[in-house]
């Protein structure tokens, strides 16, 4: 049980179990406690601040209200010792602007700050905090009730990343982003017409710079106010909702950024990172490292990610950069990091609260996921905390992304040479339960677009990327595609512009298009391809040996054997006419797709709807026309 629930909920009414589980970092909803709430005291209205800053010498509440004046509205600390100051200031209500104007204790430090538990603010490059209580009325109750078949490991999980700012503009006003409320429908409709089961966010906590794509984080309980409210947001996730449409948020406690309002130096002292720069400090990115071995630190960590499950009714969190999270010597070289009491160069902290995180979550909302961005070999990040694992439900295969892409890139009169980069995957793709992304990471930093990317003519580009879905698609593991990915964007993703929807009045886009959404619905309607994704007994090779002419060929099963799929991947654009496979029963097998239909923009080769076996002794077999830089899935029929 979540310890948490037995503390009272009064907003405005910290007790001393509050204090207590905040002090232990076993806290997991601060949010109810800290920040801004409207309450009433003594019969009157008004606002209860609280703000955690233990090395502080004053503090007082700045605003709109008191024309920002430092000496109007002191704060006073409580009696524990617990760094907690407080005021309850009559009068205020919901959608007053505020800071925390902080003097430390030392150095005579002044500084005014956002309060790190708000739960809206103002529009950046604004950076004040804003009193907010949500009066939203959720309509996805039938979701709710059933969402453990749509997030569970053996269910479909085919999820569309999005980045909230440039998936749709509108030109007639700018360019201008769509707002929450307007993304809502068109969303759920593209993503429900193109057989997506999940939506992930990027990053929708507040940032202070949008070019930061949401990864440089101020407001850990506050989604972005670039495109509205607080409910603004919910009836997004509520639409997509209402459209068995899952949705997955994008969060960032490994790093946060050194702009003077957020979190860096709070009370004038290293309060949420850590003083050491070899600690405390990110190279890569220019931000901070969060203390985890300071409990309170813990506590708003796990109560933001809390938040979002409880007051945002999300379905999982990805969780970003957890590799960094791991080694005390993440990008630094020798010299530049501290080891840990034991020598080594594992963060032991960082270990404890991931660990935590996962099972305080887990606890309290059994019926989602969380899934961790690592990238390195780490062992057991997808496996529960009580066999020795991380406690993540999965993880992103970076390893089988990056050598598919490599394979892909290369031309196919090469690929030959480089057969291994795909068979290779299979030996370990059952380590963990992973996801298979194509990220936005992927098409970003002069990457160029997966389109661009390929090799080939502009039907031989076509081809590749079909091909690179279809072999994705059935591949052991849960789907991840980056927007525009799908249409086929020849631009890199810029986060300053809009998807190219225009191209979709080409007949190539149009029809790589239409691939996806077949894919998807496939992928969803054949239990042999997501029931058992995570396990030996969904997957075996027909023929991975293939690499003079780059076919291999493999098959997918669901449980008890009762539903077999085979997905034969020719890697070249060479036909092959007469190809033999060898399959484990005799009868037909049916052609469900095939990535060179004309449909899709292919050359029209196939099979005629399927084939039958022809026996060759006790071996069963049969014979197909492999399309050039073609998939096919064949399914068994009785």
């Amino acid at each position: 049980m979540d310890q948490t629930e037995t503390a009272k909920n009064e907003p405005g009414s910290i007790t001393d179990y509050d204090v207590y589980l905040f002090k232990q970092g076993s806290h997991t909803k601060m949010y109810e406690k800290l920040g801004s709430h409207v309450t009433e005291k003594d019969g009157t209205g008004g606002v209860h601040f609280a703000v955690w800053a233990p090395n502080a010498d004053s503090v007082s509440v700045i605003g709109d209200f008191n024309g920002w004046n430092k000496l109007s509205h002191s704060m006073s600390p409580r009696w524990d010792e617990s760094g907690i100051w407080e005021a309850f200031i009559p009068g205020l209500g919901k959608g007053e602007v505020y800071k925390y104007s902080i003097t430390s204790k030392f150095n005579n430090y002044k500084v005014e700050k956002s309060d790190p538990y708000a739960r809206r603010t103002e529009t950046p490059p604004k950076t004040a905090s804003v009193v907010w209580e949500s009066g939203y009325e959720w309509r996805d109750r039938a979701w709710l009730d059933k969402r453990y078949e749509y997030n569970s490991l053996d269910a479909p999980i085919s999820i569309y990343e999005v980045h909230i700012g440039s998936w749709r503009r509108v030109p007639e006003e700018g360019h201008r982003s769509l707002t929450y409320r307007e993304m809502a429908p068109h969303l759920a409709e593209y993503a429900k017409s193109t057989g997506f089961t999940h939506v992930e966010f990027l990053p929708v906590m507040e940032h202070p710079f949008y070019g930061s794509w949401g990864y440089q984080v101020t407001g850990y309980f506050a989604p972005t106010s670039r495109y509205g409210s607080p409910e603004d947001f919910m009836y997004l996730v509520d639409v997509l909702h209402q459209n068995n449409i899952g949705v997955i948020l994008d969060w960032v406690p490994s790093h946060f950024p050194g702009d003077e309002h957020g979190l860096i130096y709070f009370d004038g002292t290293h309060l949420y990172e850590h003083a050491d720069p070899r600690k405390g400090f990110h190279p890569d990115w220019g931000s901070y490292i969060f203390n985890y071995s300071r409990n309170e630190v813990r506590a708003f960590l796990k109560s933001s990610a809390m938040y979002w499950f409880d007051q945002y009714h999300i379905d999982g969190v990805r969780v970003d950069a957890v590799a960094s999270m791991l080694y005390l010597d993440y990008s630094r070289k020798r010299g530049e990091w501290i080891p840990n009491e034991y020598g080594g160069n594992e963060n032991l902290h960082a270990i404890e609260f991931i660990k935590e995180l996962n099972q305080s979550i887990y606890s309290r909302h059994p019926d989602v996921q969380t899934i961790a961005e690592e990238s390195t070999a780490w062992p057991m990040v997808s496996r529960p905390t009580y066999v020795g694992g991380l406690g993540f439900g999965m993880k992103w295969n970076m390893g089988w992304m990056n050598d598919t892409l490599d394979y892909f890139s290369r031309n196919p009169v090469h690929r030959k040479y480089h057969h291994n980069d795909l068979t290779f995957s299979i030996m370990y793709t059952f380590s963990e339960n992973f996801v298979l992304p194509f990220s936005h990471d992927e098409v970003v930093h002069e990457k160029g677009s997966l389109l661009g990317r390929m090799p080939g003519d502009l039907w031989q580009k076509f081809a590749n990327v079909r091909t690179l879905f279809g072999y994705m698609f059935g591949h052991p593991g849960k789907k991840l595609l980056f927007m525009g990915g799908e249409i086929g964007q020849w631009n890199e993703w810029s986060h300053e512009g809009s998807i190219d929807w225009h191209l979709l009045h080409y007949p190539l886009h149009s029809g790589l298009k239409r691939w996806v959404e077949d894919l998807n619905r496939f992928y969803k309607s054949e239990p042999a391809m997501y029931e058992i994704d995570f396990s030996f007994e969904g997957f075996d090779w027909a023929d991975f040996k293939d690499y003079e002419q780059s076919v291999i060929s493999f098959l997918r099963k669901s449980r008890g054997e009762r539903e077999i799929v085979l997905v034969v991947c020719n890697f070249t654009p060479v036909p092959r006419k007469h190809y033999k496979i060898r399959v484990p029963r005799a009868g037909r097998w049916s052609e469900r797709l095939n990535s060179d239909s004309h449909y899709y923009g292919g050359s029209g080769a196939g099979n005629y709807g399927g084939t039958h076996t022809a026996s060759n002794g006790n071996i069963s077999q049969i014979e197909i026309d492999l399309p050039p830089l073609g998939v096919l899935f064949f399914k068994y029929e009785d």
